[in-house]
């Protein structure tokens, strides 16, 4: 056998590495897609689940946390995976602990008891989790969209780009479900008359510069540069994640009939199908 031909086996054939962590994705997605599929139930049939309130939510947020860092596992090595989440946490971390202190960079708001507990007292503990699922997701899907341009000297700029204005949309979906539908926190007024459903625009710009800082300093560690990279099919988890948060965001806007958050996330989520299946495919 060539070296050559060895290679190319070495590119496309799975490694046990590989596989454990095929079965942990798969696993963990299963999981969230559970608790996902709770919480939409508990959201349409309006009927609490019994024990804690939250606590299907809780679990579904910590599990699409899991799925989504098993899934990019299967691509980098772990640690790289591990550095780029916590450089997300904590960057989104801080800043919602100085947002709600002063008010910069997202706009007066508080939390309600809904939130669940504070972290050092401060942030409600979804917050930094929820982070690394919307960023590493958005990410994601802007790079299987992006694929046919992989080659070129801008794709890294144009998936920045794309990611963050993905995570821009998918805010504003998000800051209506958490306001207006769950509770988990509430916007101050402004001095600004003209907000996205008591959401003020300023928010929207803060989410934009927090995912570009999380981007710069993030991406480093989530590139792949070993030499030994192999060829892998598309990698949907990604795409599955963002879409079942558009779809929660959504149906919880519908049910309060607030129709154009549920038609701005029902957009989103076809337009990035497309973009992604399309892209993947090319």
């Amino acid at each position: 056998m060539s070296s050559t031909t060895a290679t190319d086996r070495l590119k496309t054939e799975p490694l046990p590495s590989d596989k454990f962590f095929e079965f942990g994705a798969r696993t963990v997605s299963v999981a969230a897609l559970v608790f996902f599929v709770l919480v939409m139930w508990q959201l349409i049939s309006r009927t609490p689940l019994p024990g804690k309130p939250g606590w299907a939510e809780a679990f579904f947020i910590v599990t699409a946390a899991i799925a989504t860092l098993a899934s990019l596992a299967r691509q980098l090595p772990g640690y790289k995976v591990l550095i780029g989440a916590s450089v997300i946490a904590v960057l989104g971390g801080s800043a919602h602990a100085i947002g709600v202190t002063s008010a910069i960079p997202f706009g007066p708001f508080v939390y309600n008891e809904a939130a669940g507990p504070r972290l050092f007292g401060t942030v409600a503990w979804p917050l930094p989790v929820l982070w690394i699922i919307i960023v590493l997701n958005a990410r994601g899907v802007a790079r299987l969209g992006l694929k046919p341009w992989r080659k070129t000297k801008t794709y890294g700029f144009w998936v920045i780009g794309i990611a963050t204005a993905l995570v821009i949309l998918l805010n504003l979906g998000l800051e209506t479900y958490a306001t207006k539908v769950a509770r988990y926190w509430l916007w101050l007024p402004t001095k600004f008359s003209f907000t996205w459903h008591g959401m003020p625009w300023s928010n929207s710009l803060g989410w934009a510069l927090v995912s570009l800082l999380m981007f710069a300093f993030a991406t480093p560690f989530l590139i792949n540069k070993s030499s030994r990279s192999r060829k892998l099919p598309p990698d949907y988890h990604p795409l599955i994640g963002w879409v079942m948060l558009l779809t929660l965001f959504g149906t919880g806007a519908a049910m309060e009939k607030i129709w154009s958050a549920a038609a701005l996330c029902a957009v989103t989520a076809l337009i990035s199908i497309v973009f992604a299946v399309r892209g993947a495919r090319w």
